[in-house]
């Protein structure tokens, strides 16, 4: 699997870069938009790894398609990079903590209290979470200082209809249906 690096956009020129918008402004407009969150696990070198991610989209039904974007100067990404799968772990929405735990620099995320067990392909897969979805890597392209992460989805498990985890304006919380 190759990395693609994508530069600017066409017909972008150094003024138009000028004219983008700063990084507070970006973050706070961004903060308004609730999001999913999910933790991308795998093995690498026989270790697992894992992030939290809250840029998980699906991308396609034929292939089935799913992708989510890593900063590129994550520490987890160049082990995440070398392994052969990954698993998605879509959160339910009472594992904040989990969450935060796979967010966190210098600790051991697959430690205790976090529960997980072996995959078919050997993935780590996280317990309780609501769905996995076990991916081959697909493609990846380098966007501004994140990489997009594309997985071909080979296999899913639905562990029920619960309530997603979601991140809004900097926190995580849960989901409630309009009446």
């Amino acid at each position: 699997m190759t990395e693609t690096l994508l530069g600017p956009g066409p017909g972008l020129d150094a003024d138009d870069y000028k004219r983008a918008l700063d990084a507070d402004g970006y973050r706070r407009a961004l903060a308004v938009h609730a999001a999913g969150v999910v933790v991308i696990t795998a093995r690498s070198g026989g270790v697992p790894v894992g992030l939290t991610a809250t840029s998980f989209s699906s991308v396609s039904l034929d292939p089935p398609l799913v992708s989510f974007y890593v900063d590129q100067s994550s520490t987890t990404w160049p082990s995440l990079r070398e392994a052969d799968h990954f698993a998605v772990n879509v959160l339910a929405s009472d594992q904040a903590d989990l969450a935060a735990r796979f967010a966190r620099k210098g600790v051991d995320r697959f430690a205790e209290p976090t529960r997980w067990r072996p995959g078919p392909l050997g993935a780590p897969l996280l317990e309780d979470v609501s769905a996995h979805l076990i991916c081959l890597p697909y493609e990846r392209v380098g966007v501004g200082d994140h990489v997009l992460v594309v997985g071909l989805v080979t296999q899913a498990e639905v562990r029920g209809p619960g309530r997603p985890l979601l991140y809004h304006q900097g926190r995580f919380g849960r989901f409630i249906a309009h009446p």
